[in-house]
């Protein structure tokens, strides 16, 4: 089977907020970028229905329109937006190749990783049914949509600990359901929830259902010690068992942690590959959030015009 070849000085995999920045300052720079979408054109931000923390909207914005905002700014200085999945890489060699689809093998001077994270979560129907309509793996996002009201929080590490606080201070009450008897966050973070008078810890709790029609109303919960179960009246379940980047396909080539986020060189969005960028969730598992992609996504694309004008003065 012949294989297409395309050569391009500026190559980002991704479109969330960190993948067209890079985009939008890439294509301002003359660099014609190309730009592959990824499986979730637009990222996370795309089942994020309101958006009221990113700076300029003041009366917020649906996620998935935000991202079309983002799309066309980028195309309008020149990006190419292509609809693709990247299957394979190879880092070994100048230029660095990349394969999309299995077809197209893309032979790019510089490439910028903006493939995102995603949540990890529980697998009930009726928790994808009522994502977006009371159920979020994102307290700092949405928790907002719910304060005055009481609400549970699933997980037992720093990440659930840390949103179960910030929801005690928005909300009325916050149960925090953990599987075991024990949980696995920092002992001050733990601390700070059993000390916290509006969050109640459900221990060997698991959730058998998120109750509602249109919107969440409750949730069955099942203690695995007792075998009893029980209904509890909430209008948000917010799951916090931890995200998992979308950087596997980069594995034999990137430095990552033990979790798959990408390292980069402090103070930039260099990889331990020269010209291979990262930025955006792929390599940020403290923030997360759409203005801190977007910062890296900048950064991503000055680092890669800078690179490319130190080798071709060579």
């Amino acid at each position: 089977m012949s294989q297409e070849i395309e050569k391009v000085k500026v190559l980002i995999i991704g479109s969330g907020p960190a993948g067209y920045t890079a985009a939008i300052y890439a294509s301002r720079a003359g660099l014609n970028p190309v730009l592959y979408t990824g499986g979730q054109p637009g990222g996370q931000l795309t089942i994020t229905t309101d958006v009221e923390n990113y700076p300029g909207y003041p009366d917020g914005i649906m996620g998935p329109e935000m991202m079309e905002d983002f799309r066309k700014q980028a195309e309008k200085f020149g990006t190419q937006v292509r609809y693709g999945l990247v299957t394979a890489v190879d880092f070994s060699a100048k230029p660095h190749v990349v394969t999309v689809d299995d077809q197209v093998t893309v032979h790019a001077d510089t490439v910028i990783i903006s493939t995102g994270a995603s949540a990890k979560w529980l697998g009930l129907e009726s928790e994808t049914r009522l994502n977006g309509r009371g159920v979020s793996a994102c307290a700092v996002c949405d928790g907002f949509f719910f304060r005055g009201q009481e609400v549970a929080i699933v997980g037992a590490g720093d990440t659930a600990c840390e949103e179960a606080s910030y929801l005690a201070n928005i909300c009325s009450k916050v149960y925090m359901l953990v599987r075991r008897e024990e949980m696995r966050a920092s002992q001050i973070m733990q601390k700070r929830v059993l000390n916290n008078p509006k969050i109640e810890v459900l221990w060997n709790t698991e959730t058998e259902e998120v109750l509602g029609d249109q919107e969440v109303t409750g949730m069955r919960i099942l203690n695995n010690k007792t075998g009893e179960k029980k209904e509890i009246e909430i209008s948000g379940f917010f799951v916090a068992i931890g995200h998992q980047p979308n950087t596997e396909v980069f594995k034999d080539f990137i430095h990552m942690d033990e979790s798959g986020y990408i390292k980069t060189i402090p103070g930039t969005a260099k990889t331990n590959i020269e010209g291979v960028f990262a930025c955006g969730d792929a390599q940020d598992n403290v923030y997360r959030q759409a203005v801190t992609a977007a910062g890296t996504g900048c950064m991503a694309a000055l680092d890669a015009e800078r690179y490319l004008a130190e080798t071709e003065n060579h």
